[in-house]
């Protein structure tokens, strides 16, 4: 079962559900009873973004846009993809094959936003690097509060590639982003981040696995969420080290924040570890923000709003400095700094 799936059939019951483990947090079929219509070709507008104005933009309306993206060996390219939703109550999937050459290094953006409510979107994204190739991939979405958005990304790294990944999201009513990467060992680099910052009734659901299939690869992956009102944040992670990856280095870490009686967070961090010469390690935190340092602030005559959205910044600021593109780690700066008002 897949949205995919679902879309191009029309039927409903193809949805994944709370029947399945792992959408188990992220209900499709018992939201959606009845597949909405086809959407049409939409108009798209410029991204509103200073970012947009300086390299190349690709616009994918109600999933109609390119579909490949080649970077040749030894070239180095910056490009953004944005995947608007443009149709109130329509379905749509788009798909995007991104190879990059030996030696090569891309810098992709991809925005996902949301013109009206009602629409189930599906994002099918892959990415195939070749030796020694790099890829910095950055996702900011937006989605409308009333859409649905799915987004598949499969990732195969070979030798000596470098493949990093930073997701940032306010959520949707349901927000599904999902990784999936075929790690060789070989002296690949993985790096998996992402940050979720929830209000009203949004949700947001980042999973991601990565199988280890070799000897001498090395993953990192961090996670920090914020959940505030009735939103819902879910985090799922899964490595895997497969007999005879020894010399594996893996380590993730999800922490999140709840501001609000009514929000909640939905964690599961798993390490599955089939050989013996490793270095692997988890950590998952949910808690408040801290009382102290709150006190510490308004005893300085900083306003409480004001404390609470600076301790919050800092809190999800760890995440967005690992960012490695100068220009694109500045433009999620000013995403954070706008949606928590600092």
């Amino acid at each position: 079962m897949s949205v995919t799936e679902a879309i191009s059939s029309g039927d409903a019951g193809l949805l994944p559900g709370r029947r399945d483990e792992d959408w188990r947090w992220t209900d499709l079929r018992g939201l959606i009873r009845q597949m909405p219509a086809a959407s049409p070709q939409g108009q798209a507008w410029a991204w509103d973004h200073p970012l947009a104005q300086s390299i190349e933009a690709v616009d994918v309306v109600n999933g109609r846009g390119p579909s490949d993206l080649h970077v040749p060996a030894g070239e180095t390219r910056l490009a953004v993809y944005r995947f608007l939703s443009s149709a109130e109550a329509g379905s749509h999937t788009a798909e995007l094959w991104v190879s990059v050459g030996e030696g090569a290094m891309l810098t992709l953006v991809e925005s996902y936003e949301g013109a009206a409510g009602g629409y189930l979107a599906n994002a099918n994204l892959n990415f195939r690097l070749a030796r020694g190739a790099r890829v910095e991939r950055v996702v900011f979405a937006a989605d409308h509060a009333e859409g649905v958005c799915v987004v598949d990304a499969t990732v195969e790294l070979a030798a000596e590639a470098n493949y990093a990944q930073t997701v940032l999201t306010t959520g949707a009513r349901r927000q599904r982003i999902e990784t999936r990467v075929a790690h060789p060992g070989a002296h690949a680099q993985v790096r998996l981040d992402g940050a979720y910052l929830l209000e009203g009734q949004h949700n947001a659901d980042l999973t991601t696995v990565v199988e280890h299939q070799g000897v001498d690869g090395v993953t990192s992956q961090l996670t920090k969420g914020v959940v505030r009102d009735q939103s819902r944040g879910v985090f799922q992670g899964r490595i895997v080290v497969a007999e005879g990856a020894d010399r594996t280095d893996a380590r993730m870490g999800h922490h999140a924040l709840i501001l609000s009686d009514k929000a909640e967070i939905d964690a599961k961090p798993e390490l599955l570890i089939f050989a013996d010469d490793v270095q692997c390690a988890h950590g998952n935190t949910v808690g408040a923000l801290d009382d102290d340092a709150l006190f510490y602030a308004e005893q300085r005559g900083m306003p409480e709003d004001l404390a609470r959205a600076l301790l919050t910044a800092a809190f999800v600021g760890e995440v967005i400095e690992r960012i490695e593109h100068d220009a694109v780690r500045e433009a999620a700066q000013a995403w954070a700094a706008q949606r928590l008002e600092v």
